[in-house]
């Protein structure tokens, strides 16, 4: 999607029609208050403004907004360059996050799972800032140096172990304008469900997680508009921004001719048991890290079962998606193949060391 006529409002003017009378304010309207914001013209009162007033007057329900949003963020994006013999599908597995339910990492673990598989993830992320434990937060206590990771390297780690991380605060350095508020504020804004909008690389595939059925078609309808095909958005019916080990989970998903087709999965799709989902609960970063650990090396406890299985339906159903297995069974179990094959672990150690490296040579 392109925004393809700046309003010709100013912020204040903005700020007024968001407060009077939202009914008339664009997607080009939010796109330039965005940009005043992004270009340093707002003050704190204006900044503050225009964040809560997005989010009072709905604007986060809206998908012509979360797209006009995110193609404003992305003109602002460090966009990393693949190399020409790159012509691979490049996907992702993310999740808004804020859906209360403090998991364990399963869009990050099942990311590396499907990497080791043979796709290729560029998985975009962050630090935590509604559970316990975010991806950055797992991967850094892991020995991964995700600071080290610019556009400049994101084609050359593709290239060594088809995957990649995509540190948000490296990749938009722009959206430091709202942080410092957004953190302020305390309350949810449409900003936080705009990161699987805006993965600067723009995968050719993924699954998108929401943290409320209500924004799943929502969601959809954003990343059509932007031009993505053969995403599927998901919540499970917990309200989980996830497919769901415990019952079922509804999907949206847009096919190659742009049509959005809503359907329900199950556990059973993917020939795996169901659990409820207190048996899959992420705790402290030091617990989630041993949980990792387990995974990756084959250790793992009878409590990890859940977890496991966790992983292996998020990771079937991106294989799923991305066209690797013909079924979510066969795409389940090519992701428990892999794990216990140890490639995911070789993977992991070999990419943590490649950023260490990165810090080194610039250090």
């Amino acid at each position: 999607m392109t925004i393809n006529t700046v309003s010709s409002k100013t912020l204040k003017a903005i700020l007024k029609c968001l407060a009077t009378t939202p009914e008339k304010l664009t997607p080009e309207d939010a796109a330039t208050g965005l940009r005043a914001i992004i270009n340093g013209e707002a003050n704190d009162a204006q900044l503050a403004g225009f964040i809560t007033a997005l989010q009072l007057r709905g604007m986060g329900m809206r998908p012509d907004m979360l797209a006009a949003l995110a193609a404003e963020t992305q003109r602002h994006a460090l966009v990393p360059k693949l190399e020409p013999s790159q012509t691979e599908m490049v996907v992702d597995i993310v999740g808004t996050g804020g859906d209360g339910w403090n998991t364990f990492n399963i869009s990050t673990t099942s990311s590396l799972v499907a990497a080791a598989a043979g796709l290729q993830v560029a998985k975009h992320g962050s630090r935590s800032s509604s559970s316990n434990c975010g991806s950055a937060d797992l991967l850094e206590s892991l020995g991964c140096d995700l600071n080290a990771i610019g556009p400049d390297n994101v084609a050359e780690l593709l290239r060594r172990h088809r995957f990649c991380f995509l540190f948000s605060s490296t990749f938009h350095p722009s959206m430091r304008y709202l942080a410092h508020t957004r953190r302020e504020l305390g309350f949810p804004t449409p900003f936080n469900v705009l990161g699987p909008l805006i993965n600067p690389v723009q995968p050719d595939r993924a699954v998108v997680g929401v943290h409320s059925q209500p924004l799943g078609p929502v969601m959809a309808e954003a990343l059509r508009s932007l031009g993505r095909r053969n995403y599927a958005v998901v919540c499970g019916d917990e309200n989980l921004d996830e497919i769901s080990i415990a019952g079922s989970t509804q999907v949206w998903h847009i096919d190659d001719s742009g049509h959005i087709d809503h359907y329900t999965i199950h556990p059973d799709n993917f020939g795996v048991p169901t659990h409820p989902l207190s048996a899959a609960a992420g705790s402290t970063l030091e617990e989630n890290q041993a949980t990792l650990q387990r995974l990756l090396n084959n250790t793992l406890e009878p409590s990890d079962v859940a977890v496991r299985d966790f992983v292996l339906v998020n990771t079937g159903f991106l294989l799923f998606v991305s066209g690797m297995a013909r079924t979510m069974k066969q795409g389940a179990e090519i992701a428990r193949l892999t794990l216990e094959s140890g490639k995911v672990k070789d993977l992991f150690d070999s990419f943590a060391r490649s950023t260490r490296e990165f810090n080194t040579a610039t250090g």
